[in-house]
């Protein structure tokens, strides 16, 4: 995963009030069935990707001629787009937005059946795969996620040893300790909020399910108050809020940097951030252009534990669909599965395999020592979340409310934290009774 994914998969969901009307849906035929025979697969296949950087050196081309061998009749050409929410959305009221997608944000769950072709029911691949009812409705699967990530935050472990930690925090309070510890005993920034470039601060709503241990955290999003006394995002939130009021990051949030950010955690400039397991590649390799050393980049999860045991949610990535106008559905599932199964695409990212029976990439190696118990969230309720989202404002996909809750914090916005988190929960709640959920 690079930045620009994450950004797409943290702010993606509030681009469904902006709408897609809708006119490019037209059915050729609903599924698109796994073909049996390699040998009879055929066709030219046009591949969306928001990936522009792997189209660009050339892995996409390495992938397809990998998959040829399999699949020799099918020639496969790709599309990198930059703006790729943007673009997509645009060409979806069209049919042609190319043989194989990732799913925008802005198409609504229950208008999948229009643009996608099936790839089989959920009883059925949910067996295989992780993520499958992220897109599944009415009982069929539009999409599979070729990769997944699960939150924590990376850290400088050189840093955290010089500070005296050993362990990692089993609770919020003990998690402040610590970022004190390093105040006081290092040169390190604590903690950094990549508050100026914004959506790292969405990271923290994938909190929500670690803190509880509870598969069912998102339909509990739909069901109830996010911010009530005891729930997951209060818990985040009021965390974020006393590692900010305690004055344990950068002197000035408005000038922080991403990009800068990566080699300052790699050289022990910055002792940690919360973001996601994708982005520990992406600080080893700060660290090898640093002339640091990759082996100080660790991972640990949020500070919490239920009858003694972290937990830490699955994530996907963008789940890759076959457009339900494509002539050439049998060559585009072929990509999907192949890319799925096949490619290695998950491991070359060190990121989570959609395949349950798979290892745990290296990255999450220490989660398995620790015995990190890893979630596959409910998302039954997901896209009823985002309509509650969208219709109260708050934002839980946008980095809006978490900007001011900083501001909270530091004393550049009045106000008590408390009242703040009730308003949100109102404006939740409120919004929740509307839609009638």
């Amino acid at each position: 995963m690079n930045r620009r994914t994450v950004l797409a998969l943290a702010v993606g969901a509030a681009l469904l009030a902006s709408g897609c009307t809708g006119t490019g849906g037209t059915s050729k035929g609903a599924d698109a069935d796994a073909p049996d025979d390699p040998a009879k697969v055929d066709g030219t296949i046009t591949v969306l990707t928001h990936r522009t950087d792997l189209v660009q050196d050339g892995t996409m081309k390495k992938y397809a001629a990998e998959f040829n061998k399999t699949y020799p009749k099918v020639k496969v050409e790709f599309e990198g787009l930059t703006d790729y929410e943007g673009e997509v959305k645009i060409r979806m009221n069209t049919e042609n937005y190319g043989d194989v997608l990732m799913i925008p944000a802005v198409i609504e769950k229950k208008d999948y059946p229009k643009f996608f072709a099936s790839l089989g029911t959920q009883a059925e691949r949910s067996k295989k795969y992780r993520f499958t009812d992220y897109t599944a409705v009415d009982g069929k699967v539009y999409g599979q996620s070729p990769l997944g990530a699960v939150p924590g935050f990376i850290y400088n472990k050189k840093v955290w040893q010089q500070a005296g930690i050993t362990d990692w925090p089993t609770t919020p309070d003990e998690f402040l300790d610590d970022l004190k510890a390093i105040k006081s005993k290092t040169d390190a920034i604590p903690y950094y909020t990549n508050f100026k470039d914004m959506w790292p601060l969405t990271q923290w709503t994938q909190a929500n399910g670690s803190v509880s241990c509870d598969e069912q955290a998102t339909t509990k999003l739909a069901e109830g108050d996010p911010w009530a006394e005891g729930a997951d995002l209060r818990t985040a939130d009021t965390l974020l809020y006393d590692i900010v009021h305690s004055d344990l990051i950068e002197k000035d949030p408005t000038t922080t940097n991403w990009e800068a950010s990566k080699p300052r955690l790699a050289k022990g400039e910055i002792a940690t951030m919360w973001l996601g397991s994708w982005a520990v590649i992406q600080m080893q390799g700060a660290a090898k252009q640093a002339g640091a050393d990759p082996d100080d980049i660790g991972f640990m999860p949020f500070p919490a534990q239920k009858n003694g045991t972290f937990c830490a949610v699955t994530l996907p990535d963008y789940n890759q669909a076959v457009n339900v106008n494509s002539d050439h559905k049998a060559a585009a599932r072929a990509w999907i599965d192949w890319f799925t199964d096949k490619s290695g695409y998950a491991d070359a990212n060190l990121a989570l395999s959609p395949l349950k029976d798979a290892p745990l990439p290296d990255v999450l190696k220490p989660y398995e020592e620790a015995g990190v118990k890893l979630l596959d969230l409910d998302d039954t309720k997901g896209a009823e979340v985002k309509s509650i989202d969208n219709q109260s404002e708050v934002g839980i996909y946008k980095p809006d409310y978490r900007q001011e809750l900083v501001d909270l914090a530091r004393g550049a916005r009045k106000g008590s934290l408390d009242d703040f988190l009730t308003g949100l929960g109102e404006k939740w709640t409120e919004a929740r009774k509307n839609l009638g959920s």
